[in-house]
């Protein structure tokens, strides 16, 4: 298989942008039993169904990412090691959550 990165990943629904959308990628999903989200790059003559709902949640997330930014300590990662940058952002998304 070709695409290393999704080889061992356990999941049932692949989620990627049109930049994504290619044939063999869809293709590897699919060995996998799983369902691709991914839009239909605008010039492909073969159209994909796109599960509208479930490209929408990717939303939700990116906004958690912007709010987590906010942050000073989160976005420019003051922190050196990977434990003390967790518990910033643990600290950050508990803030986020009680407002």
């Amino acid at each position: 298989m070709r695409y290393v990165l999704i080889k061992d990943l356990p999941a049932e629904i692949f989620m990627a942008d049109a930049a994504y959308d290619s044939d063999r990628l869809r293709q590897a999903i699919a060995a996998k039993a799983a369902v691709a989200v991914i839009p239909n790059n605008p010039s492909r003559a073969q159209k994909y169904p796109l599960d509208q709902h479930l490209y929408a949640q990717p939303h939700l997330i990116e906004c958690c990412f912007s709010k987590l930014k906010q942050f000073r300590r989160v976005a420019t990662r003051f922190e050196k090691t990977a434990r003390n940058y967790r518990a910033v952002v643990t600290l950050a998304a508990i803030v986020l959550w009680l407002r």
